[in-house]
């Protein structure tokens, strides 16, 4: 069973549990697959934040070959336009997942827009011309980010806004096959540690929202890695 702890300070830890049905991504939220997983709660809300109406709660389990992410968000004002690959998706109503498989290395942002589009980077440290430490993006090709396999329980576009409350979904299968094209071979035998945080934005403007898991600090930015919380396979 996947745990999620979090100590007074706020820091906080996932197990992620070995999954003993491979998940249908089919939306289950308690299915077979997903009822002995632990849900993590995405509730530290930046300052910056105009709305705090929805609640966003992630599940992760793997097996041998995948790491499966479930996410369902209690929402309002649902929001999305986009739909090709690499779209500017976090202006939707989306979900993200960064993940750091080897430490000190760089990381994976899966985000996902509700209607399913995604978009997804490798981000690592480079230098500036004066040798000051800059982010560098590389962005995932096609050919590898076909392979991340996304159900979606909306639509492929939302263009007016939903302003009552409702449920929304996403579930998706990341081959660890695509993560060590980048980054080399990545443990996931029991007690090995990654770091990751879970992010909720987007969606109506005027009830702009930015969540995460873990605490961002006091600047708006999800890409500080320093800032993940260790995910431990169990």
């Amino acid at each position: 069973m996947g745990t999620t702890t979090e100590d007074v300070k706020g820091s906080q830890t996932y197990t992620i549990a070995p999954a003993q049905v491979t998940p249908e991504l089919s939306g289950s939220w308690d299915g077979p697959a997903w009822n002995n997983c632990s849900a993590l709660e995405v509730k530290h809300f930046h300052p910056n934040t105009l709305s705090r109406h929805p609640r966003t709660q992630a599940k992760v389990l793997y097996d041998q070959t995948h790491l499966y992410v479930h996410f369902r968000v209690q929402d309002q004002h649902v929001y999305s336009i986009y739909t090709n690959y690499q779209d500017n998706v976090c202006r939707d109503s989306c979900v993200e997942f960064f993940v750091q498989p080897v430490a000190g290395q760089g990381y994976f942002n899966f985000e996902i827009n509700c209607g399913g589009a995604m978009l997804l980077y490798y981000v690592n440290k480079g230098v500036d011309a004066q040798g000051e430490p800059v982010r560098a993006d590389k962005p995932v090709p096609w050919s590898l980010a076909s392979q991340v396999r996304i159900y979606h329980s909306m639509p492929s576009t939302t263009p007016t806004p939903i302003s009552t409350p409702m449920t929304w979904q996403i579930e998706y299968a990341i081959p660890f096959s695509l993560l060590e094209h980048y980054t080399g071979p990545v443990s996931r035998s029991p007690g090995s540690e990654w770091k990751a945080n879970f992010y909720k934005c987007g969606g109506d403007p005027k009830y702009n929202h930015w969540a995460s898991w873990a605490p961002i600090g006091p600047k708006l930015n999800f890409h500080v890695p320093e800032y993940f919380a260790p995910i431990v396979f169990g």
